[in-house]
């Protein structure tokens, strides 16, 4: 299933084929690369964002802090592959075989650093708000956060270069590919292992977290010290809201298959649909973030600073022109004077 879903930039059922045979599902492959680069040029400009908003005003040390970082990072190296998939879909593969197995080791490396990242961020929450601050230590629990930031990178890349070997380009009648070329048997064991251990096991893990979490924060008297519990929350909700219909559509496809054409369309424009909101996940983090008050604020005066510094610049010079004025006017009204006295 992870394998063949870098097919026509993600696509089970070989889509880009289809694209070639039919006006509507070739429309759905227009929308689709037109949405990848909507996409692109928001997640870009917000990641960036806010990745300039946490090394200028933030302290990186924080484990909240490290975590949403290396999220940023992951949300923009997926990004990058989005132009090479929306040319896919808009015509087809022309980049090459190396390009195709590097966009797809991107691709894979994003979403699985992502996935991993989250899970370790909502089980660091439910240590500190469950657990009581174990460990007690916050050199240690950073210590254990860079560890674990580490261990994410470490294993996304591992997987995503065994993705990425599996998949080459290919010419064909209707012009290059970038797929999967594993046989059937491979391709649903992928599907079994990316749904099972990169999207349902990190779904219980969060679910659990936050069952222990809400019920410790409900029961506190102050809750106002929770606050980042929300914005976690927030978080890992975007995701899974995302990436869940994707991730139950593919476990479908590993189970079923359609019978006749008109199945195979229906099931490719719905494929299309939960693709588009799946990827959309990595421009919803930096929205997500500005649920933080003082993350507003520290964005709103990194965008202002350039305008604050003019804006400063020319009210000093107008004070200094006024001064100027002033001087002169004095001087000339105490030369009248004088001169009229002397007459």
């Amino acid at each position: 299933m992870a394998n063949n879903s870098t097919g026509s930039g993600g696509g089970v059922n070989n889509s880009s084929d289809v694209g070639y045979l039919n006006d509507e599902t070739f429309t759905i492959n227009t929308i689709t690369g037109a949405f990848f680069i909507l996409i692109f040029i928001f997640s870009v400009m917000g990641n960036s964002l806010l990745l300039c908003v946490l090394v200028v005003y933030e302290n990186l040390k924080n484990v909240t802090n490290l975590f949403i970082l290396n999220l940023a990072c992951s949300d923009l190296i997926f990004t990058v592959t989005l132009p090479f998939w929306a040319v896919y879909h808009l015509h087809h593969w022309i980049f090459g075989d190396f390009a195709c197995k590097f966009m797809t080791l991107l691709y894979f490396l994003g979403f699985y650093s992502s996935i991993i990242l989250l899970t370790a961020m909502t089980v660091d929450r439910f240590i500190i708000v469950v657990l009581h601050n174990w460990p007690s230590k916050p050199v240690r629990r950073q210590r254990c956060a860079m560890v674990a930031c580490a261990a994410a990178w470490a294993i996304s890349i591992a997987a995503s270069v065994s993705d990425a070997i599996k998949v080459k380009a290919e010419n064909r009648l209707q012009g290059s590919t970038c797929e999967d070329h594993s046989d059937v048997f491979d391709v649903k064991l992928g599907y079994y292992l990316q749904v099972s251990l990169l999207f349902f096991l990190p779904f219980a893990i969060v679910v659990f977290c936050y069952s222990a979490i809400l019920k410790t924060v409900l029961q506190a008297t102050n809750r106002k010290r929770h606050r980042t519990v929300v914005v976690v929350l927030c978080i890992v909700a975007a995701f899974f809201i995302c990436w869940g219909p994707y991730n139950i559509l593919l476990f479908i496809c590993s189970l079923y298959e359609p019978e006749c054409f008109n199945e195979e369309e229906h099931f490719d424009i719905a494929y299309g649909i939960c693709r588009i909101l799946a990827y959309s996940h990595c421009c919803m983090n930096p929205l997500v973030y500005m649920l933080s008050q003082k993350l507003r604020r520290y964005l709103l005066d990194f965008l202002r600073c350039e305008k604050a510094r003019r804006k400063n610049s020319e009210r000093g010079t107008g004070q200094s022109t006024s001064v100027y004025q002033n001087v002169a006017f004095t001087a000339h009204n105490s030369a009248v004077m004088l001169e009229l006295h002397s007459k």
